[in-house]
């Protein structure tokens, strides 16, 4: 008997972060080749871009990407943000593990940033996840979880897992960062499971795309990927936007090509994958 293809979540993250991001996201959702993209819904370009992003919220999930770092919130966080920018990943991580992360001051952030996302999409989120994975930091993970229930319905909400099984990892070849991921979101990903909230079911995405594209990266990245695997990436076109915010320039737009081009569908149907719908994980 042949064996059913596996389904694969491509979530690309980012959408909202600039216009040509953005479109970007849009071309390769409108081509079949997502499964998902997460909203930044502080970003400036967010109103701007949420009503043309609509149209595809019937073939693609849409969820929030919860910012903690590097832009500005959307309320004052004296205690996160004092000069009215967020810290870098660094900054953060250190003020999470030091037990000094404000925990009233993220809730009215989350909460302001579920808003933006409801007030220019006019729903709330498919699922929810974290720029620069900072929803697993300890302090973040426990104000993201408790949102399940108060703000998301875990009925139509899931959760991004960005932890993996070790031998998993070890068949990839996954450097110190995807390992420290995996083991930062461990916590979460059990307290998840222990509430009955969805999660997708294994965790790739990490390369140096100053050494290697994302066409030569991924046959390794989606060794052993199974049902609900979720393979995170970054595509876009890069505008002055971008440039004015982010450091993440041109691997996007090489990624893009590549998800966009004949070779992903081949690598796809070698592996036994079929690219997921919106409703994925079940």
């Amino acid at each position: 008997m042949v064996e059913p293809p596996h389904s694969l979540i491509i979530c690309a993250d980012d959408y909202g972060i600039a216009p040509g991001v953005s479109l970007g996201i849009r071309q390769l959702a409108a081509a079949g080749r997502l499964s998902a993209t997460g909203a930044m819904t502080c970003m400036p370009a967010w109103p701007g871009q949420a009503p043309a992003l609509i149209p595809l919220a019937e073939r693609i999930a849409v969820g929030l990407h919860f910012t903690l770092t590097d832009q500005r919130p959307l309320g004052a966080m004296p205690g996160v943000a004092p000069s009215g920018r967020f810290p870098g990943i660094g900054g953060l991580l250190r003020q999470c593990l030091a037990g000094r992360l404000p925990s009233a001051q993220v809730v009215a952030e989350l909460d302001r940033q579920i808003d933006a996302f409801e007030a220019h999409f006019g729903r709330l989120p498919d699922f929810i996840d974290g720029h620069q994975h900072v929803h697993l930091l300890p302090g973040v993970w426990q104000v993201v979880l408790a949102a399940f229930g108060r703000r998301l319905d875990p009925r139509h909400c899931w959760l991004r897992d960005c932890s993996d099984r070790p031998a998993a990892l070890w068949r990839r070849g996954s450097g110190l960062k995807a390992g420290f991921i995996a083991l930062l979101g461990r916590r979460l990903a059990e307290a998840a499971r222990s509430r009955g909230i969805r999660t997708n079911r294994g965790f790739s995405g990490f390369y140096d795309g100053s050494r290697r594209s994302l066409g030569e990266a991924l046959p390794r990245m989606l060794a052993g990927a199974g049902d609900g695997h979720l393979l995170m990436v970054h595509p876009g076109h890069v505008d002055a936007e971008l440039l004015a915010c982010d450091s993440l320039t041109t691997p996007r737009q090489a990624e893009w090509a590549y998800l966009m081009g004949p070779d992903l569908p081949t690598l796809l149907a070698a592996r036994g994958l079929v690219i997921a719908g919106r409703r994925f994980p079940d």
